[in-house]
């Protein structure tokens, strides 16, 4: 009889895991709004209005410092709208103060019209509209080519927010990890707040690289994995 060769079937290969970016919720209620000398003046003034120094303000600050939560607080108080700066158009002034209070989000220097920006501004002043204006720096250094413009913005009162300290940043780190349903120990926090940049946008990255590598390795989010992912050379 003829030999019975036995072939051997290999198993398919194991997709590779991988890591979906995936959006998580952030919540800007007053609530969730975690305060800290870094900020807490800026929040004094959100809570204070309509008792404000001048009907214009100004929040100045890094990168998710804070700046669009505060905004947020405040337009609920105020019914204010919203509009991003780059946005701004002469023509769409008296629908963006219909409810007497907006919102100019990420005011960036050439980032957006300087003649709309004085039109708006001036419209704010003749309509006694409150206007909250946020933006990563005070626009005293701004090269501005309209000098009407640069006369009023020289004159907005500014608050400014920093770095957070360390029980902050560590606030900071939980809340984020909160909004993930990632659940931590005190051992990683720790870890974290002694190694990551200090500021808003570092802890953002930080957790979102634990996250995103902890998915990819099917592994929890742990000391053990940061000390892998955040080693020194």
């Amino acid at each position: 009889m003829p030999e019975t060769v036995a072939h051997q079937t290999s198993s398919p290969p194991r997709p590779r895991q991988l890591a979906l970016a995936l959006d998580h919720a952030e919540s800007f209620a007053r609530e969730d709004f975690l305060v800290g000398p870094s900020n807490e003046a800026a929040l004094a003034l959100i809570e204070r209005w309509p008792d404000w120094p001048d009907r214009m303000m100004l929040l100045a600050g890094p990168q998710g410092s804070g700046k669009s939560h505060l905004a947020a607080i405040w337009a609920a108080q105020a019914g204010a709208r919203s509009i991003a700066a780059r946005s701004i158009d002469v023509a769409n002034l008296p629908a963006a103060f219909a409810t007497g209070a907006l919102v100019v989000e990420d005011l960036a220097e050439r980032s957006f019209d300087e003649r709309a920006l004085f039109h708006l501004i001036n419209h704010a002043r003749e309509e006694r509209a409150f206007v909250l204006m946020t933006a990563r720096s005070a626009p005293a250094a701004w090269h501005i080519a309209v000098p009407d413009l640069v006369s009023r913005l020289r004159v907005l009162p500014a608050i400014e927010l920093a770095a957070p300290d360390d029980a902050l940043l560590r606030a900071i780190i939980v809340k984020l990890f909160a909004d993930r349903q990632l659940p931590v120990d005190e051992t990683l926090v720790a870890y974290l707040t002694a190694r990551i940049e200090r500021s808003f946008a570092g802890a953002q990255k930080a957790v979102e690289a634990l996250d995103r590598e902890a998915l990819r390795l099917q592994r929890p989010v742990t000391r053990a994995l940061a000390g892998e992912l955040f080693r020194e050379p």
